[in-house]
């Protein structure tokens, strides 16, 4: 009887989920704040078309000329920590006096986590400064949860993502192609026959 040795494919690694993620503020490496939503990550890049002097072609070329990030927005339910919102009304005017805290702009870490609750990616927040706060209407007649929206203006976007750990070999068999020898560390799949 003759026995075919199956290739060997890796899978790719599974995307990101949306819905498992930590906020850090500044240089802490605690967490700052149980927030249930993060959006508005855009950046975008003001060009104009011109034309190289040594080009023969005629070809316009874009060159990039201003950087520009809309305002981001953080959301939660109400709960009572006052951390983020203490430094949204530092940048406000109080009753007698203009904004009151020297450090308005801040650093934030968005730490996206996988299914182990290991990092997979950061999103660093650059020079964060509070623009707005909003609550959710409170209606009688719904049972929904009080949510508050914090949005920042930022000036800059880094993102950190860390490698998954190495996906798990998987024997495939592949009709037409020849079949390799498996690596002597790889062990076949016992349910593949």
């Amino acid at each position: 009887m003759e026995t075919t040795t199956k290739p060997l494919t890796i899978r790719p690694p599974d995307p990101i989920q949306s819905f498992r993620f930590l906020v850090r503020l500044g240089d802490d490496s605690n967490i700052s704040a149980a927030f249930t939503r993060f959006s508005g990550v855009k950046m975008e890049m003001e060009t104009f078309q011109s034309r190289n002097g040594s080009d023969i072609r005629g070809v316009k070329d874009y060159v990039p000329v201003f950087t520009s990030f809309a305002p981001v927005t953080l959301s939660k339910g109400v709960i009572g920590d006052n951390a983020f919102l203490n430094w949204v009304f530092s940048a406000s005017a109080g009753p007698h006096t203009g904004p009151s805290d020297d450090n308005l702009r801040r650093t934030i870490d968005v730490v996206a986590l996988d299914e182990d609750g290991e990092t997979r990616a950061t999103w660093t927040l650059q020079n964060a400064l509070p623009i707005g706060y909003e609550l959710s209407p409170m209606d009688g007649s719904r049972s929904e949860v009080l949510t508050e929206s914090l949005t920042f203006a930022i000036t800059g976007i880094k993102r950190d993502v860390k490698a998954p750990t190495a996906p798990p070999l998987i024997p495939t068999f592949i009709p037409g192609m020849p079949a390799p020898t498996p690596p002597a560390s790889a062990t076949p799949d016992p349910t593949e026959s």
